[in-house]
């Protein structure tokens, strides 16, 4: 009897077999099936025209938006007195006015009007940035009084409150903000030239 079960149980295996296989074979198709199929949602050759029209609408809408934003908020704000900050280092000279709560009207720097290098540390080149960032600030914002604070070293920062008063702003006041060390960070090793 023993024969006779162990030939049942053989058969009935050789049965099985086939069908784990069949699955096997079947699971490989979906895969196959999968990897065709993908989620990439960023063609566009796969949409519709219909959402595609939609989808350009909408940026063009928000482009619009933002556009709008920025025309409303430049035609309804009016700055009489406000601030000017004048950042004046070794190698550069930056203005920038910004209204009495601190948000930026207008800036220039020495780069932004062309000067390249050396040049760009210049007195003479702070007195151009500031007529730069006064007319725009004058034309678009009516400024006419502003508070100078004054930080850094370099040889633009009295050429550049000179000219705040020489182009039409009148100077309330004038603070010097320049960060002074209190012996906290080891000095640099001296210079060799």
């Amino acid at each position: 009897m023993s024969d006779k079960v162990k030939e049942e149980k053989k058969e009935e295996t050789l049965a099985v077999k086939p069908a784990k296989e069949e699955t096997k074979e079947a699971k490989s198709e979906e895969k196959e099936d999968l990897d065709t199929f993908s989620f990439d949602t960023n063609s566009d050759d796969d949409l519709p025209e219909e959402i595609k029209a939609k989808l350009e609408k909408n940026k063009a809408a928000r482009a619009k938006k933002k556009l709008v934003k920025k025309k409303k908020r430049k035609t309804a704000k009016k700055v009489r007195s406000g601030q000017a900050h004048i950042q004046a280092t070794y190698n550069n000279t930056i203005v920038t006015i910004s209204d009495e709560s601190g948000d930026v009207i207008s800036w220039a720097s020495a780069g932004l009007a062309g000067f390249k290098g050396a040049k760009k540390a210049t007195p003479y080149a702070a007195q151009i940035i500031t007529k730069i960032a006064v007319s725009k600030a004058k034309e678009e914002y009516g400024l006419e009084e502003v508070s100078v604070f004054v930080s850094g070293v370099g040889t633009g920062r009295e050429s550049a409150i000179r000219a705040l008063n020489a182009n039409g702003l009148n100077v309330v006041s004038i603070k010097d903000r320049t960060s002074v060390p209190h012996n906290g960070c080891r000095p640099k090793k001296p210079r060799r030239v």
